[in-house]
């Protein structure tokens, strides 16, 4: 299809780096979001606040081919995420529909919180999403919206994201964080700009004509033990001393794979953590 147009509703960081991916391919980007001025060059900023059920002022008045609902709550509590995910989706929606327009497909961008597993199983999109917080039922609860939306819908579960600005977890190594070794606390992760990549590969790829899945896992290539992680940043960055104070022993342990993702073609830039927190260490603004 010719130059098609997006709309990403919530377009943050990750939101951000999708429309900087999608820009040179000749998309037209629409990015809501409260301050707009913060949007990448090139993007049609759309003032709007995602828990106001009221249609923002600057919406497109166009065609929107594809949705792309992106957001972050502002409380990390039940009513956060309710208010982000769930009701944030459904006014999106419901500003879509009153306006006439008909979306190709919409992607939301979900979060592997919603699989309950915690004893290092391999975790795919076809395994029982049922997960025991709060986070990852509502979370599920949102995909069902975008699923029975009407329009076609795909679900994209991104796992743990680092890169820049998002590195709490090499913060805590300098801190003397450590972890326990067993059982393996396995951890899952996602480069920013491979999550970025992730959604604009399925974008594209819906716009050339591919059959697209309900759901998807945005992971790279090698879930890890996270004391394994722990242990190669320690070397990297010379911390030779830890504290029990800074000692984590979380409950959630499993193994996600990309392989339906790498099955239509997506490949992550950084296959692994090491190539990834590598890229940051060797970024010039790091400290």
């Amino acid at each position: 299809m010719a130059t098609p147009s997006v709309l990403i509703a919530g377009c943050g960081d990750i939101g951000g780096r999708l429309a900087s991916r999608l820009l040179p391919l000749g998309w037209t980007v629409h990015g809501l979001r409260r301050n707009v001025a913060k949007l990448p060059q090139g993007v049609h900023g759309v003032h709007g606040d995602l828990f106001d059920a009221r249609i923002p002022e600057q919406w497109p008045e166009g065609r929107i081919d594809y949705l792309v609902y992106c957001a972050t709550p502002t409380a990390r509590d039940e009513a956060g995420y309710r208010a982000a995910y769930v009701q944030g989706l459904r006014n999106v929606l419901g500003w879509i529909e009153r306006s006439g327009q008909k979306p190709r497909r919409v992607l939301f961008v979900s979060s592997s919180s919603v699989y309950g597993q915690q004893n290092g199983e391999w975790v795919d999109e076809t395994s029982p999403a049922e997960a025991s917080g709060f986070s990852g039922q509502v979370m599920h609860e949102a995909e069902q919206v975008a699923l029975k939306s009407g329009w076609p819908a795909s679900i994209v579960r991104l796992t743990g994201i680092y890169g820049p600005g998002r590195s709490d977890l090499m913060n805590r190594v300098r801190q003397g964080y450590s972890v326990a070794v067993e059982p393996p606390l396995y951890g899952n992760r996602i480069h920013a700009d491979d999550a970025a990549g992730l959604l604009a590969f399925l974008l594209q790829a819906d716009a050339d004509g591919a059959v697209l899945e309900d759901c998807y896992i945005g992971v790279d290539d090698a879930p890890a033990p996270l004391a394994e992680v722990v242990d190669w940043m320690r070397e990297r960055l010379g911390v030779t001393q830890w504290s029990d104070e800074h000692t984590v022993r979380r409950t959630g342990s499993k193994r996600c794979s990309n392989a339906r993702a790498k099955a239509l073609g997506w490949v992550p830039q950084y296959a692994s953590f090491k190539e990834g927190y590598e890229a940051l260490l060797q970024a010039p603004h790091n400290p």
